[in-house]
């Protein structure tokens, strides 16, 4: 493996001076198993303290359960560690006291990367016999200055740097660099290969979990659907706040409607109107045409509006349950190349899905709990409600990708 490109520029880190930024973290991963194996012998660890995101990946030796086991071990240790303030040279010794080394071929019992990104742009990297860490800014990739030292007859590699937004970062475990060993390559993907790829990928602009299917889905290709290790992707970009609203469902009392509008418009943020009801009041207060449109992208979803300065202006329950279900499978389930096809389509669903995927890290969502006669039978309590029931499955999912949230209710 080389750590070299011929398109790398060294990184000239900040010296000096306050650094005030504070930016947000998408991180996401993705992992291929060995062929014929249950369990992955990678294991991703995604840590968040009040001032920075830890990513782990470990990566055990072999494969199946043994290796899943070593990988989980490392890195639950690792990261256990960490978030009590541990040095890395403490971690290390732990690990190599705690962990066996293979009596046959005398190799690790695991190899890992440890990245570390605070809200102020500082960042902290270390490896240990994985591939090296990809990094990518301004369209180019990045040399970081890594030095290295021994911790308890470990080598390791470890650079403290500077990120700013739009960097992008890909750790990996060697199932990555392998991939098409013997089949479609003679020597596998190299990691020259893989960075020119992730170079390329990159200059569209992806989210951290677009860019780890991509990634992924190329090394299951040049494994031809047969990996011939484990082989994982972890994808960590550096992105600003990105702050969005959703207005949804009309107040109990018509005389709140320009307290919620108040509320909803307050601050910067996409705003995002999911129903009719909810679209005549935008229009009313703020004195907006309502731009209808005709075009039944999809049968089954209504079609989306138009008010000057907002993101997006949707139906309500139908909208938001394909919304809802799209997260629902985002959270739940291995995605791949499809569903980013899903996401992409021009229905009120996935757009709405797919900003609250992509383009969101804080969701802010003003609910009225005015009771919809076409949506449920008025007797029941609100809080059986088709919206109340969506709106919380929605908050719930966001709040699993990580996002912030928060409701308010009229």
């Amino acid at each position: 493996m080389t750590e070299k490109s011929k398109s790398m520029k060294p990184l000239a880190l900040q010296q000096g001076g306050k650094n005030d930024m504070s930016i947000s973290i998408d991180v996401s991963y993705k992992s291929l198993n060995k062929h014929h194996e249950e369990l992955c012998g990678d294991k991703v660890e995604i840590l968040k303290t009040e001032n920075s995101n830890i990513i782990i990946l470990a990566d055990g030796m072999g494969s199946g359960v043994k290796a899943n086991i070593l990988a989980t071990l490392t890195s639950k240790i690792l990261g256990t560690m960490f978030l009590n303030g541990a040095k890395i040279d403490e971690c290390v010794e732990t690990i190599v006291k705690t962990l066996p080394v293979c009596q046959v071929r005398q190799v690790a019992y695991s190899t890992f990367s440890i990245l570390q990104i605070f809200h102020d742009g500082k960042a902290y990297l270390v490896e240990f016999d994985n591939p090296s860490c990809v990094f990518v800014r301004d369209e180019k990739l990045i040399r970081l200055p890594f030095t290295e030292r021994i911790i308890a007859d470990k080598k390791i590699r470890e650079c403290r740097f500077d990120v700013k937004l739009n960097d992008c970062l890909v750790l990996m475990s060697d199932g990555v660099i392998h991939a098409g060993v013997g089949q479609v390559l003679n020597f596998g993907w190299t990691w020259d290969h893989m960075a020119e790829y992730t170079l390329e990928s990159t200059k569209k602009t992806l989210s951290a979990s677009r860019l780890a299917s991509i990634l992924s889905k190329a090394c299951d290709d040049l494994y031809m659907q047969t990996p011939g290790d484990d082989t994982t992707i972890a994808v960590a970009r550096i992105i600003d706040r990105k702050v969005v609203h959703i207005f949804t469902g009309p107040p109990r009392r018509k005389e709140d409607d320009e307290t919620l509008m108040q509320d909803f418009m307050s601050g910067e943020a996409q705003r995002i109107v999911c129903g009719g009801t909810s679209a005549n009041i935008v229009s009313r207060v703020l004195n907006r045409e309502i731009m209808t449109s005709l075009n039944y992208i999809d049968p089954d979803i209504p079609p989306t509006a138009h008010i000057d300065g907002f993101r997006l202006v949707t139906e309500g329950v139908l909208t938001l349950n394909r919304a809802v279900s799209l997260l629902k499978k985002y959270v739940e389930e291995s995605i791949d190349e499809n569903f980013f096809m899903e996401l992409d389509k021009e229905n009120g669903g996935s757009r709405l899905a797919k900003v609250l995927i992509e383009e969101c890290t804080s969701l802010k969502m003003y609910v009225g709990k005015a009771i919809n006669v076409a949506h449920q039978n008025p007797n029941l309590p609100f809080d059986l409600s088709i919206r109340m029931h969506l709106v919380e499955q929605l908050k719930d999912y966001m709040k699993k990708m990580g996002k912030e949230v928060t409701v308010k209710y009229y």
